[in-house]
């Protein structure tokens, strides 16, 4: 059983896997790389299974470097779509990954990516309650994909992408972090699809609110890089 008293009170320590820039590709590589030893986390929590029962495959490792966090999702499902070209737009209506996170009370960020690596950055306090990144941070943000970049509709299959992420931490605009090593902080993480031909909503800390909403800082655990 899923023992989510032990996340909250016991914070996942991330690994840093180098100290210098290096290409999204280099990123992606190293954290492919097993003997880097990066923590596999599944994605699995379907918590409106009478409605939404469909559960993707998908495995999320998270690392750092000097100043960035990295993300790397693997996702299998049976519908993936990319409709959604423009950053900040409703990504989270295509197949899409995503990556919510608070640094203090202040508030949280949320970061959605669709399958070809377009993204939206806000930081809210509440679902309803956003201001969005501007386009020169979400430029800042390097996601490398294995779906392109360009459109396309509903695909049925087996169908398997990733999405590696490089995140700034320049690109948490509302805070002035300029010390990554010992940052501690709050997240969780989900896959979705809410306009699929069979929707779902999985997290990987279990939410238990009666209707899908991933924006609830209560069910975040604890983080430290």
């Amino acid at each position: 059983m899923f023992d989510f008293y032990n996340y909250i009170i016991i914070p996942m320590k991330i690994k840093q896997i180098t100290n210098t820039p290096l290409s999204i590709e280099a990123i992606d590589a190293l954290m492919r790389n097993t003997e880097n030893c990066i923590e596999t986390l599944s994605v699995d929590q379907i918590n409106w299974p009478e409605e939404y029962p469909y559960k993707p495959e998908v495995k999320l490792r998270i690392a750092k470097g000097a100043n960035e966090i990295y993300l790397q999702y693997d996702v299998r499902e049976d519908q993936t779509m990319a409709l959604v070209t423009e950053d900040n737009g409703r990504v989270w209506t295509d197949s899409c990954c995503e990556f919510f996170i608070s640094f203090d009370e202040s508030g949280y960020y949320n970061l959605e990516m669709n399958s070809i690596g377009k993204a939206l950055l806000g930081f809210r306090k509440t679902k309803t309650d956003a201001e969005h990144a501007s386009q020169e941070v979400m430029d800042s943000i390097r996601i490398l994909t294995t779906m392109g970049n360009e459109p396309f509709a509903e695909i049925k299959g087996d169908n398997r992408w990733s999405l590696t992420v490089a995140i700034p931490m320049s690109a948490f605009f509302r805070h002035n972090i300029t010390e990554l090593d010992g940052l501690k902080g709050r997240f969780n993480a989900f896959k979705c699809g809410d306009d699929l031909s069979v929707p779902h909503f999985a997290s990987l800390f279990p939410i238990t609110v009666p209707t899908p909403n991933f924006h609830l800082e209560e069910f975040f655990g604890e983080i430290e890089f």
